[in-house]
This record gives structure tokens, sequence and C-alpha cells, in this order.
């Protein structure tokens, strides 16, 4: 699970450097599916991962609205700032974590009860699944879009 976590970290670098290529009304611009933007897609990508591992630690989450961060430095900033915390976590995650139990209520009122590991599998793939979009939207750009492979990459030992 760990190398996924490092997997998904060296895309997102590499989703930054691309996005150096993009005009800032491009990164900005409405598209289809998602969350609406580009940088927003980012920015929505740092939200959730951030927010679900300080629910697993039993603090708040992240309660602040895109309008703050339009513009590639500003998602970068807040990613470098939230990245040391859940880079911590998931270092110091252990197989005794896996089915700890998360309580807590969603927007609508409803209890949920989740396992800590079945949570970080959805950080994970929530993650590759915008991903996904990006890639979508860099080739509607007429650009390649950042590999998604993961072979190759010197994950192994993560």
């Amino acid at each position: 699970m760990k190398m996924f976590f490092h997997y998904n970290w060296m895309v997102r670098e590499e989703w930054y450097e691309w996005c150096e290529g993009i005009s800032e009304e491009e990164l900005l611009k409405k598209r289809t599916g998602g969350v609406g933007s580009i940088l927003e897609t980012l920015f929505h990508i740092i939200d959730v991962e951030w927010s679900w591992i300080r629910l697993l630690k039993g603090e708040d989450d992240f309660q602040e609205s895109f309008d703050e961060y339009r513009s590639l430095s500003k998602v970068c900033e807040l990613d470098a700032q939230f990245r040391k915390e859940v880079e911590e976590f998931v270092a110091n995650w252990d197989d005794g974590m896996e089915h700890k139990r998360l309580h807590f209520t969603e927007k609508d009122g409803t209890f949920v009860t989740d396992q800590w590991g079945e949570v970080m599998r959805h950080i994970i793939t929530h993650e590759i699944h915008h991903i996904g979009q990006l890639s979508v939207w860099a080739r509607e750009l007429g650009k390649e879009p950042v590999s998604a492979n993961l072979v190759g990459r010197g994950l192994a030992d993560s």
C-alpha cells in the first residue's frame, strides 16, 4: 500500500510539472467530468487525501474552498504543507492499523463505520481515478499526459 502512495505522489509531482506548460486560463477552464478544472481537480486530490488522514487521526479535516488556491503555485504550496503530515502517517502505517475502525457522521447525518485499511485504499484509488480524468483533458488539449505506468519508477522498495 505504501508503494501506491509513493506512486501517487510521484505522478502528482509530474502533473505539476506538466501544468507549468499550460496557461492559467486552461488550468482553470471548467471541463466535463471531475470536479471542474485541472487545477481544481489537483486541489481536490490534495484535500481528500489530507482530510481522510486527519479523520483517521481523530483530527479536523480541511474546510477551505478552492477559491483561495486558484493558481498552480498555491496548489503546490498547499500540497507541500499537507504532504508532510500524510507522509508521516503513511510511513508509520503497520498491519495492526488495517482493521481499526473509523466512525464518523457524513454531511447528510448518516453515521458511518469503515476500516482504516479500506479508507487508505480509497485515498489511493480516488487519486488514480482523477489522474485518469487529467489524462483525458490533456489529450483534449493536444498534449501528452503524464505516464500512469507504475513499472519502471523504482518503487518496489516503497
